[in-house]
């Protein structure tokens, strides 16, 4: 993975690379946020290459690859895929070869930015492996290191810079320097690692160099000596004055000998001199990157004979070299290299050789050191042939780069862009503090005059709600009803609530459809894959990591052994299954049921619109009647190269013991002791099998497979529970695995459906044709039909669920977990539960009435005597007088 295909050295690392990597067995596939000139130097090795749109959703299954490679920091963007599930464990190696982060990171500490550095921190810490090209860039990125910093020495880049470098600098770079363009100038450099003994050698080089100036002791013209800079990355005054001591004292020209701290652009300082000598005696753990700059530069280099630089430099071939204990052969190789002001022939020469020799150093521990952490960080799936042994990657592709692949294009400008790309994070993570802050700002702002202005609204309803109670005090009649009415219209009201209940639109239109297809998923890195109609409907394997504003089921709330990460992941797709059969009638309301991989979309091998109007009028007219209805084959997955039958493919994809596990777990499940053979046959009759839990069923049918599956997960998982979960180790993977036995469940709807006589139609994903595979003709005399009949399935399900509800056994045992226990006796226990409940009520009823009969009354404390007509008209007369 790359930020952009733009023409730069890391390009040409990884072409190299890539190349030796397809020769062992390796299959490469490239991927870049943005296009570049390079895709075309994919191409031509025949490595597909794809463009990513960013910063829309990454449509990526990185599943289906043993590890990603991402290069340098600008490809930071692409992280945010990475460190989702699932995702998150996939073995990812990043190589960074920039060391601007490094600087800026301090300025980023210093500045008080530290949620830009923690940010940057969660980017290392997700990658496996953080590779550097020297040994010096894991020493700046200290403050990011968790523990997963990796050296494979070796990068193209120094040679490529140096001959851009040549190509820029010319005489001017010398003049403005203060140099003349006759003057011999020499370059005395050391290691880039601080060592308190630093300055004692540059003293002893210094004073092997003294001897060149004898020629020139009776010119006291400082301009007609060689001059002398010693490079250091000390940038302090003190280190300066401490050179100009050592040379006062040694007797040097005034002005001969100046220090020059590498803080600026150091391929210039080099371009500009004639000679460069290595000044540091300290053993490195690689080639020193100072002499690749000035052997790329074309300059005449002479060094100690270090073990890491005589490795690679052949003394008067490609470079000089002098006993680092005999500081006099310095003396004697400089007053050969310069003689009468000017550097010799043969240095000229020897500068030229190892210009070219620096073009390809160290490109086979380059090579190999990458196919070496591959073969350590990777964990390959059973399926997959290993790659072979990395002394057998050709000697031709270790001796150099490809610069041939880059031959037209080199001429590009090579600019270094990581620095430019951090300040526009930096700029806009200002920007967003910014808009933090002002937010923050205008709603406290705002928090406090709503406050205020409620608080007001609230005062005057107040005061107008007891102005009208006072007014309509004593006015009205009130309606009083007895307590069973007011409780009955509570009730009624309850009820209306809940049947009235707000529905999403999706779940509304699936109520009338023949058919509901479920997508299980884990984790956000798959939510581009699922789909958003009708017809399909979301499948949370977790309650983490769930789709916003979506009617999808949220798996571990139907199913609590989905809650244990243990089992959510060693059952994979199968724990949908599982959850949606139990109590299927609060959810599914549909007479057929289907499954879709989340996979199966991003392989593109999902129902198109046209094969789903194919699926629904096939079910509707009942045209194949109990039928398994999948759309992803066997013959189609890339994991089945070999074209092999049923149990070869599955024994490929489960470590070669897929035959033996699968009759182990029937004979466990059907109680066999003798030593038979329980493998049900599955023929190679040229038809072929469903794979990645695509398919549909009647609902009817689909609780009896559950059924079947509980029973043979549970003796599976007796099978292999205690050494998985002791060591993580089964003998279903090479490796550890923590979805252990999920490849070989992915096959288990097949045996289940070929067995139990249904009939198997295959669904094409793209232009909905139906065509039957394993008609019955050819199964006759070869299903185990009373193996998988519903009466002897139903049999046994009874016996184990009236085992766990009778004896309530104390051992660890699956099945339980995975559904309902039903049997007759919870049916009967259940039922007399009910009609108690229901005589309780009906007592309470009779108890209630009973004592509403017998309640005392009160008696009247006085009688009102109405008045006669003629004393009311009497009364209204006076009235009126």
């Amino acid at each position: 993975v790359f930020a952009d295909l733009l023409v730069e050295p890391q390009q040409l690392l990884m072409v190299t690379i890539a190349t030796a990597l397809r020769e062992i067995g390796y299959e490469i596939e490239v991927y870049s946020i943005e296009d570049g000139t390079v895709q075309k130097v994919w191409q031509s090795v025949g490595v597909p290459v794809t463009i990513l749109q960013v910063p829309n959703e990454i449509a990526v299954d990185w599943l289906n690859y043993d590890g990603i490679l991402v290069n340098s920091l600008q490809a930071k963007g692409i992280f945010s895929s990475f460190m989702q599930e699932p995702f998150k464990t996939l073995p990812l190696i990043w190589t960074i070869d920039e060391g601007a982060l490094a600087v800026r990171s301090r300025q980023y500490i210093s500045s008080g930015q530290i949620e830009l550095v923690n940010d940057w921190k969660k980017v290392f810490n997700r990658a496996t492996v953080v590779v550097f090209p020297n040994y010096a860039l894991p020493m700046m990125y200290s403050a990011f290191d968790t523990g997963n910093f990796y050296v494979v020495p070796g990068s193209p880049g120094e040679a490529w810079k140096g001959e851009n470098a040549m190509k820029l600098y010319k005489d001017n770079q010398r003049i403005s320097m203060g140099y003349r363009p006759d003057e011999i100038l020499i370059a005395i450099v050391g290691s880039q690692f601080m060592y308190r003994g630093l300055w004692l050698e540059h003293a002893l080089v210094l004073e092997a160099l003294l001897p060149l100036f004898a020629d020139f002791s009776s010119d006291n013209n400082s301009n007609s000596h060689p001059k002398i800079i010693v490079l250091s990355s000390y940038s302090t005054s003190n280190y300066s004055m401490a050179i100009e001591r050592i040379a006062l004292n040694l007797r040097y020209p005034s002005g001969v000998v100046k220090h020059v701290a590498i803080d600026g652009d150091l391929d210039s300082i080099l371009s500009a001199t004639d000679l460069v000598i290595y000044g540091s005696f300290l053993e490195e753990p690689s080639f020193p990157e100072i002499l690749i700059k000035a052997m790329s530069l074309g300059k005449p280099i002479i060094a100690p004979d270090l073990s890491n630089i005589k490795k690679y430099v052949d003394d008067r071939v490609n470079g000089y070299l002098f006993p680092k204990e005999n500081i006099r052969v310095l003396t004697q190789i400089i007053l050969e290299v310069i003689s009468e002001g000017r550097l010799s022939p043969l240095a000229h020469n020897i500068a030229s050789i190892g210009s070219g020799t620096v073009k390809n150093l160290m490109v086979r521990e380059t090579i190999e050191g990458y196919a070496l952490l591959l073969e350590n960080v990777l964990k390959l799936p059973s399926e997959v042939a290993p790659p072979k042994a990395v002394m057998e990657i050709p000697p031709k592709l270790k001796e150099e780069w490809r610069w041939s692949l880059f031959e037209d294009i080199l001429n590009s400008t090579f600019e270094d862009r990581s620095s430019k790309y951090l300040k526009k994070l930096e700029d806009q993570w200002n920007h967003s503090q910014k808009e933090k802050v002002g937010s923050l700002i205008a709603i406290n702002d705002s928090f406090s005059y709503e406050i205020w202005e409620e608080e007001k609204k609230l005062q005057s309803m107040n005061t107008k709600r007891r102005r009208e109670e006072l007014e309509l005090k004593d006015r009205t009649d009130q309606p009083h009803g007895n307590w069973e009415d007011v409780y009955r219209n509570a009730k009624r009201a309850d009820r209306m609530r809940n049947d009235l209940h707000e529905r999403d639109e999706r779940e509304l239109e699936r109520t009338g459809q023949p058919l509901c297809i479920y997508e299980p998923y884990f984790g956000e890195g798959t939510w581009p894959f699922l789909h958003r109609n009708s017809l399909y409907r979301g499948f949370g394997l977790s309650t983490k990591g769930r789709r916003p504003r979506m009617d999808d089921v949220d798996g571990p709330s139907r199913l609590q052994l989905l809650n244990n990460p243990y089992y959510r992941d060693i059952l994979g797709e199968y724990g949908a299954f599982f959850a949606i059969a139990n109590r299927i009638d609060h959810l599914h309301k549909n007479a057929w049921i289907g499954f879709q991989s989340w996979r199966a979309t991003a392989r593109k091998a999902s129902l198109s619109k046209i094969a789903e109007t194919s699926l629904l009028n096939a079910i509707e007219t009942r045209k194949y009647g109990d039928a398994l209805y999948f759309w992803v084959r066997m013959a189609m997955d890339p994991r089945n190269s070999l074209q092999g039958d049923f149990w070869s493919f599955c024994d490929a994809i489960n470590a070669g013991n897929c035959k033996f596990a699968f009759s182990e777990a029937l004979k466990r499940m059907y109680g066999i002791k003798h030593d038979v053979n329980s493998l049900p046959p599955m023929p190679e009759d040229g038809g072929t099998w469903s794979v990645m839990q695509s398919w549909a069923l009647p609902t009817k049918s689909f609780l009896e497979f559950v059924m079947f599956s509980r029973m043979f997960v549970d003796a599976l998982d007796a099978q292999m529970y205690d050494e998985h979960h002791r060591s993580g180790h089964c003998f279903l993977s090479f490796s550890k695995d923590k979805h252990c036995y999920s490849r070989m469940l992915e096959l288990l709807v097949n045996v289940w459906a070929y067995h139990s006589a249904r009939r198997m139609v295959y669904v094409n994903p793209e232009t909905g044709m139906l065509q039957e595979y394993h008609k019955f003709k050819s199964r006759r005399g070869k299903m185990w039909v009373k193996w998988f009949s519903y009466n002897t399935l139903k049999g046994m399900d009874e016996d184990l669920a009236e085992e766990a509800d009778s004896d309530h056994p104390r051992k660890r045992w699956l099945w339980p977990s995975t559904g309902e226990v039903v049997w007759q006796g919870v049916l009967e226990r259940e039922r007399n539960q009910r009609n108690k409940q229901k005589e309780k009520r009906k007592q309470k009823s009779k108890d209630k009435l009973e004592r509403m009969r017998h309640k005392h009354h009160q008696k009247a404390l006085g009688k009102y005597v109405k008045p006669l007509p003629e004393e009311m008209e009497n009364s209204n007369s006076t009235l009126v007088r």
